[in-house]
């Protein structure tokens, strides 16, 4: 029965049954023991210094130590190659986290130094037991509402813009009440402050309370000089803390185990958000977003491993009614401009250089443009007179009908161009003319930045003849895409005479320039 666990119980049935004179092999068959083993374990009892009657009166801990002391090895008999490894591990072990240092490598220098040592095999095998005795991981227990881990996601999330095609990717920021395991995921535009401290407004409105303290790694975002002991961090985040009254902690640099609990939830959100939304597409930040609510929501609602309650339901029952009250107002992070308002009665945010309209009568003073992350606010003398939603739009234009002037607004109209008559003079030409030229009408926000190109439409409709015009708007209209350009180019390179079967829209034109097989006999 070697096999058999030898517990501090049965070495004391044996030191019982002994006491009482009963023989060895009695002992043996009776407690279904090896002879061999009764005989070792009786021995070390007698060995001692104790008699029978003191052995029983030890505490577990005493015996244990009398009966399981092998005894048998000695420090000269030890292995001289293991005392030689031990020796020299600390310096393999730090020169392992040196960059294009192998294990290969450490363990080449070693054997050159001591041939008589471990081959490579029981080289890493003795490396692998010794780093995990050294990464021992300690638990640490979290009291409810006392702190809150954010961290950002290392894999963006990506949508696509339905105006330009482009893929954008978005990072995402995770927020998570370690007692609990309640979090918070949303993905931004940028990683820049503004975002990030609008993403912790989120989390804070989100977990209906504050916790005490906040505690990052060394973003810049969030610490402006690392340090182990009295990190600094940014202004914008100490106006923050002292907004929510939260207390802001960073963790030690290149030491993510500080933070382990957040580390471990974003591993959670690439498998219960990232994953089953991994085939869906998306068209805005805001699809993106209302995607991980609904996946978040999921997640708290499933119950922890081996465990009958789920995150919500600890969070709510323990966690919330601790938190400190939010504050009557959220932090709001603004920044201001002086601008000069342009001949074109807008403005130019040159952080997005994205260009805001203000009214005519302004042309040429010099205004405060306020904003954050989502309104645009323009003030002359402390008085406003233009509020926009912000754009990101580099190079593009936000503008208020109400801001042009009068002979702006009535300009199109003395010339006869409004939407009717484009419609009216494409209806004439054919169908897909006209539903081309509603397309081309509801191309851009106003619809008289869209008459030059309207007019130009019209003009190689005289220049090519209406029935080629028709072919070319019907060629078109599968690629749900508008402008004078894509006709142009049509009618140019004879598109539209012939209408190709779907599937082969991009064919190559006839032209001169093309030799057929002919020219290769």
């Amino acid at each position: 029965m070697a096999n058999k666990v030898i517990t501090m119980q049965l070495i004391r049935t044996i030191l019982q049954a002994f006491e009482k004179g009963f023989s060895l092999r009695h002992i043996s068959r009776d407690l279904k023991l090896s002879r061999k083993t009764v005989t070792l374990y009786v021995s070390r009892l007698q060995n001692s210094s104790y008699s029978l009657t003191d052995l029983r009166s030890l505490d577990d801990a005493s015996l244990a130590s009398l009966v399981y002391s092998t005894q048998e090895s000695s420090a000269g008999k030890e292995d001289p190659r293991k005392v030689y490894f031990i020796f020299r591990l600390p310096y393999f072990l730090s020169e392992l986290k040196r960059t294009g240092v192998t294990r290969l490598l450490i363990w080449q220098e070693y054997y050159k130094a001591n041939p008589q040592g471990y081959a490579y095999t029981q080289f890493c095998v003795l490396l692998r037991q010794h780093r995990k005795i050294q990464d021992v991981s300690m638990h640490l227990e979290y009291k409810p509402a006392e702190v809150m881990m954010v961290d950002f996601a290392g894999d963006k999330i990506a949508y696509t813009d339905k105006n330009t095609g482009q893929v954008i990717e978005c990072p995402v920021f995770v927020c998570i009440l370690p007692y609990s395991g309640f979090s918070f995921v949303v993905a931004l535009p940028d990683a820049s402050i503004p975002q990030v401290v609008k993403a912790l407004n989120q989390c804070l409105q989100f977990f209906e309370g504050v916790p005490f303290v906040l505690k990052t790694d060394n973003m810049k975002q969030i610490v402006f000089k690392s340090c182990r002991y009295e990190p600094v961090f940014t202004e914008v985040m100490q106006q923050w803390a002292l907004h929510y009254n939260i207390h802001l902690v960073a963790t030690r640099v290149g030491k993510p185990k500080d933070k382990a609990l957040v580390e471990n939830e974003v591993k959670l959100v690439y498998q219960r958000i990232y994953a089953p939304l991994r085939n869906e597409l998306f068209f805005s930040l805001a699809e993106v977003n209302a995607a991980f609510t609904r996946q978040l929501l999921w997640h708290h609602d499933q119950l922890f491993q081996r465990k009958n309650y789920s995150r919500k339901l600890l969070f709510e029952s323990e966690e919330k009614k601790l938190l400190q009250p939010l504050p009557a107002d959220i932090y709001e992070l603004k920044h201001s401009v002086v601008a000069k308002v342009q001949k074109n009665c807008h403005i130019t945010l040159g952080e997005d250089w994205h260009h805001y309209s203000v009214p005519y009568q302004h042309i040429a003073k010099t205004v405060t443009a306020v904003y954050d992350t989502d309104i645009v606010e323009v003030f002359l003398q402390h008085q406003r007179i233009a509020l926009h939603k912000r754009s990101y739009k580099a190079h593009g234009y936000t503008t208020a009908k109400e801001h042009m002037p009068n002979g702006h607004q009535h300009y199109f109209e003395q010339k006869g161009w409004t939407p009717d008559y484009f419609l009216r003079q494409a209806e004439q030409i054919g169908p897909c003319s006209h539903q081309y030229m509603v397309g081309a009408l509801q191309n851009r926000r106003f619809t008289e930045q869209t008459y030059n190109a309207c007019r130009g439409l019209l003009r190689l409709a005289k220049e090519y003849g209406n029935d080629r015009f028709e072919a070319a708007s019907k060629r078109a209209l599968p690629g749900a895409s508008f402008s004078y350009r894509i006709i142009h180019n049509i009618l140019k390179g004879n598109l539209d005479k012939e209408i190709p079967a779907q599937g082969d829209l991009f064919q190559t034109p006839s032209h001169d320039n093309l030799r057929g097989p002919e020219a290769y006999q």
